[in-house]
């Protein structure tokens, strides 16, 4: 950096304005990834660095973790030992670590800085504590921005003192992640309940919410919502576990009372499901109760048209119905490819939402990859 260009120390004003402004930003994000680039973020600027990481300890894997800024494709994941390198001293000891001059430091590990071309000069590393004073990880801030370019004990106490304060908003998302990752694995299984006793596999549920992700990315539905609906949509058929095996699983053509008998899975899926004050859950109560409507009123329970019928249940529509015939069932085998198309192109407007039956048309290449991918999963 030449001369022109050092940066000064900030005022008291200034890091105050830093450490409210981010505050107020770091308490009321809910997603890991942003939170975490808020937090490094926020130790960058407050001590005047070029660079900070924020490195979360993994239990599982006795690994550290972060996400860095990756270009213009968001974010990466990297992973190091938990006793690796300077992040990972600083983790053990759980003491605070002040560097002039990483190369100087046989602890350094420089690979990045190689594989980058970066050079890092001075480094600062405290740990991150939560209230019970358990370390959760470390912040590492690089490359001190001002004319002398080194961390000093000011700097060391101002992020220590914001890290504590935002350990605490870091440790609720992370346990909500951790109560979502679980709520997720449930519905999935659920999911398969239904489908084990209807002679299905787990391949249809994966396939159906990644076909139905893929329809909402598609119809241009932001990244998180397209996850709620995919999390969502293995619960579908659940209101199938009341319905008797018999005919459930009968080769042949259902009678009139056999197939209103069917037809009760949605309503019963819906019950099962609707008082739950969970987002997961309540997206799953719509799907199960609207994904069998049709576009032109004559679907079931509720006899529901067009808009009416709330979008989740009309992307999974598309979803379990192409799964439907492009796999083998009980009651028919698979139909070729350009049959299911023309079938689509009849029922577009009539069964299904157009736009989406164009949506599904114009990215079938993507349906093929994930049919292709979850083919023969037998084993889940």
């Amino acid at each position: 950096m030449s001369n022109g260009h050092w940066k000064k120390e900030l005022e008291s004003e200034e890091l105050l304005k830093i450490i409210f402004d981010y505050a107020g930003r770091i308490t009321i994000e809910n997603n890991l990834d942003r939170l975490l680039l808020l937090m490094a973020d926020m130790g960058r600027d407050m001590t005047v660095a070029d660079r900070c990481t924020l490195w979360l300890y993994d239990e599982q894997m006795d690994e550290l973790w972060a996400k860095v800024a990756h270009g213009a494709h968001g974010m990466k994941e990297v992973r190091v030992p938990a006793e690796s390198g300077l992040a990972g001293y600083v983790y053990q000891t759980s003491e605070p670590l002040v560097i002039e001059d990483a190369y100087q430091d046989q602890r350094f590990h420089a690979d990045v800085d190689h594989t980058t071309g970066y050079r890092t000069k001075s480094v600062m590393v405290i740990p991150l504590k939560n209230k019970q004073n358990q370390t959760l990880g470390v912040y590492q801030v690089i490359n001190k921005l001002t004319r002398e370019g080194l961390f000093t004990p000011q700097d060391v106490r101002n992020l220590s003192l914001a890290a504590s304060y935002t350990a605490q908003a870091l440790e609720a998302v992370l346990m909500n992640t951790e109560m979502e990752e679980a709520q997720k694995e449930i519905i999935f299984k659920m999911g398969e309940i239904g489908e084990v006793r209807s002679k299905e596999t787990g391949a249809h549920v994966k396939r159906v919410a990644e076909y139905a992700k893929l329809l909402a990315i598609k119809s241009g539905f932001s990244e998180e919502e397209a996850d709620l609906i995919k999390v969502a949509s293995p619960m579908h058929d659940i209101g199938k576990v009341a319905i008797p095996d018999a005919i459930l699983n009968k080769p042949g053509k259902l009678s009139e009372e056999e197939f209103l008998a069917v037809q009760e899975h949605a309503n019963i899926g819906y019950h099962l499901l609707e008082n739950s004050k969970r987002s997961i859950l309540k997206a799953a109560a719509i799907i199960a109760k609207e994904h069998h409507e049709h576009w032109n009123g004559k679907g079931y329970p509720e006899g529901l048209s067009g808009k009416n019928i709330h979008i989740y249940g009309r992307i999974v529509a598309v979803a379990d119905v192409f799964d439907a015939l492009a796999t083998d069932r009980p009651y028919k085998k698979a139909w070729e490819m350009k049959r299911i198309l023309t079938h689509f192109k009849m029922e577009r407007g009539k069964q299904f939402d157009p736009t989406l039956v164009d949506v599904f048309l114009e990215n079938l290449d993507g349906f093929l990859q994930i049919k292709e991918k979850y083919e023969d999963d037998r084993t889940k």
